[in-house]
């Protein structure tokens, strides 16, 4: 079951909701990186599946510098506010927020990885190239314009062949620019297919099929 904690950062204490195993040693820390609707229902739910898996997850309110308390629904109001908040913070200060959130986890003695939906797919992608931390991106539609920076550590990138906001060219862009990272294309799946309480855009199989090919990847490259 996840809790509320308070994370000390540069820009202040900000919130995150973490989960920790039922049982037995963890295998790792991962930070969860959320997408732009902020740390909601379902992202605490993505945390406590991590946790249920072995990991100690913890999920940084990465807007809390720009605004407390931010849940919002997947209506056309709620993304169009989300894009709001997210170019309001930043990348550079998200970064710095997750950097900030896997510090205690490292403290505690876990290798630390980062997996990211959406907006925070992007940043999770950064929190390689900048933290040096493995890191999985979920539908990172952000990333392009980032990929002349080189990964730090093991990558793995998930995309949904059916997403419009990530088009075949900008996948192959991927392929071109991160030859060594694991990239996964899902046929039937668009934006947002991991989100399981949405179902106009949840694609159970390949959500399922993208799940198990990141607990292979966190097994391997926090072992």
């Amino acid at each position: 079951m996840g809790r509320d904690i308070a994370i000390a950062t540069a820009h202040g204490t900000v919130d995150g909701w973490r989960a920790d195993p039922p049982h037995g040693a963890p295998r790792g820390g991962i930070v969860v990186i959320q997408e732009i609707f902020g740390v909601n229902t379902h992202v605490r739910s993505v945390v406590e599946h991590y946790a249920a898996e072995g990991y100690v997850a913890l999920a940084p309110s990465l807007y809390d510098p720009v605004e407390h308390n931010v849940e919002l629904d997947y209506g056309e109001d709620g993304f169009a506010r989300g894009r709001e908040l997210a170019s309001a913070l930043g990348f550079d200060r998200a970064v710095q927020l997750v950097a900030a959130a896997a510090l205690p986890l490292q403290a505690e003695g876990h290798k630390v990885a980062a997996v990211g939906f959406c907006w925070g797919g992007s940043v999770a992608f950064l929190a390689n190239t900048r933290l040096g931390l493995p890191a999985v991106s979920y539908y990172g539609a952000r990333t392009v314009p980032l990929l002349e920076e080189q990964p730090l550590a093991p990558l793995l990138l998930h995309f949904g062949g059916d997403d419009a906001s990530i088009p075949a060219a900008d996948i192959q862009a991927h392929r071109e620019h991160l030859p060594e990272a694991g990239i996964h294309v899902y046929e039937g799946a668009g934006h947002g297919f991991n989100r399981d309480v949405d179902p106009r855009h949840y694609h159970a199989p390949s959500a399922a099929l993208a799940h198990r090919r990141t607990l292979a990847f966190l097994e391997k490259a926090l072992s």
